[in-house]
């Protein structure tokens, strides 16, 4: 059964962070807060764990993965940003938006969509995911927890860890979480596209 962290949403507790960042840092699946929903995350180098993140969603090669960020520093060493698309990312992260982008050559090809070469890019603003991600020292990889036939990201622990107890390694307890996943916004061509509307306002970009 996944080990079960219980770490305070507004004052994360170090010595549990670092707990798991380690699983995350010695190739383990884990489940982990953000500022819209609960999530699935595994370190970005570990094609073992990418797998059974993939098997956990039933998601296919042309799902966008998504690199979570500490901030716009880290997203311009795995994506292309021009002027006009880092101008948007300053003023709306951290928060719950994730942009697609083209990535560079720092992002694993298995990472990438395989005939876009994109990659999603999303900078939180829950304490427990930003302590997290300064922790591990690089972004982590990361999709909203969704099981392949529900409608809805699992947002109640109790859910979570029947659900996943024997899937995953590690299960952070944060108190609640939404059920509205990251609006997604493609910046590949230029003029933002909304690709999925989520918790994140929409309207800036239409």
């Amino acid at each position: 059964m996944a080990l079960s962290l219980e770490i305070h949403p507004v004052d994360p507790e170090p010595r549990l962070i670092k707990q798991a960042a380690e699983c995350l840092q010695q190739g383990g699946v884990i489940v982990y807060p953000t500022d819209s929903t609960y999530a699935l995350a595994c370190h970005i180098g570990d094609k073992a764990a990418l797998e059974r993140v993939r098997r956990i969603r039933k998601l296919g090669e042309k799902h966008n993965m998504t690199l979570i960020c500490s901030d716009l520093s880290a997203i311009a060493t795995y994506a292309k940003v021009s002027n006009s698309a880092y101008r948007l990312l300053k003023a709306y992260t951290p928060g719950p938006y994730t942009f697609i982008l083209a990535a560079t050559a720092e992002v694993p090809r298995r990472l990438m969509h395989p005939k876009r070469k994109t990659i999603g890019l999303r900078i939180p603003e829950h304490p427990v995911a930003k302590a997290l991600l300064e922790a591990v020292g690089e972004p982590i990889l990361s999709t909203s927890l969704i099981l392949p036939d529900d409608d809805q990201p699992l947002s109640e622990i109790y859910d979570i860890e029947e659900k996943l107890g024997k899937l995953v390694d590690l299960i952070i307890e944060s108190g609640a979480c939404g059920i509205e996943p990251s609006t997604v916004i493609d910046l590949v061509d230029g003029a933002p596209v909304v690709v999925r509307v989520g918790k994140g306002d929409p309207a800036p970009f239409t």
